[in-house]
């Protein structure tokens, strides 16, 4: 039952990218699996529950990566370089999730709509105060730290939308690129080395 309802999961989730969510049924969905009529609702209730079910997994994924991102280190620049990095991965890895999710929130239907909009928000607001922290810290330099978030988020579906795999990059060394890419849109600035550090001769 589980593998039947993952098979059905991605079904749904390549067929609502490829023609839209408003334009696939249900039907659409059973014979892409081989599940004619009554015998797909056994699995799953709605079109709109798979639809849900995508985009919330999506949100839920992208903060439980970037909460291990930022874990083990306290420097600012490091936790949003991993922080980016991390948005990248999931973006090029995922890039049906990411594309669907980007555009099919106008269909989602209440509470989910709510629900996955509050983990947008929570999603942004972790790259913003950390911006926000290295601004205070003197690691970077912005006009605006809410800005400089929404950009570095807009690469991710941008990543989605070209990336492939076995093309010029790997999938980590396009995350390090873009990790570089976010530290120079977040300003950043070379840490401060200490007399101590900078002096090979001190003891």
């Amino acid at each position: 039952m589980a593998d039947r309802r993952s098979a059905i999961r991605q079904a749904a989730l390549r067929l609502f990218a490829e023609q839209g969510y408003r334009s696939t049924t249900m039907s659409d969905i059973g014979a892409a699996v081989g599940i004619r009529g009554p015998s797909l609702y056994k699995h799953v209730a709605s079109k709109h529950e798979l639809l849900a079910e995508i985009m919330i997994g999506t949100m839920e994924q992208l903060i439980a990566d970037n909460t291990a991102a930022v874990a083990g280190t306290d420097d600012v620049r490091e936790q949003l370089r991993r922080s980016v990095e991390a948005h990248i991965r999931y973006h090029a890895r995922h890039r049906l999730e990411a594309f669907v999710g980007d555009r099919e929130i106008g269909s989602l239907e209440q509470p989910d709509q709510e629900r996955v909009l509050g983990g947008r928000s929570d999603y942004e607001r972790r790259f913003r105060e950390l911006i926000e922290r290295g601004a205070a810290e003197g690691a970077f330099h912005v006009q605006s730290a809410r800005i400089a978030s929404y950009s570095i988020l807009d690469m991710g579906i941008g990543v989605a939308s070209w990336f492939h795999e076995g093309g010029e990059f790997s999938v980590d060394q396009l995350a390090y690129q873009y990790g570089d890419i976010a530290l120079r849109i977040a300003g950043a600035r070379p840490p401060v080395v200490s007399y101590e550090e900078s002096d090979p001769a001190h003891p």
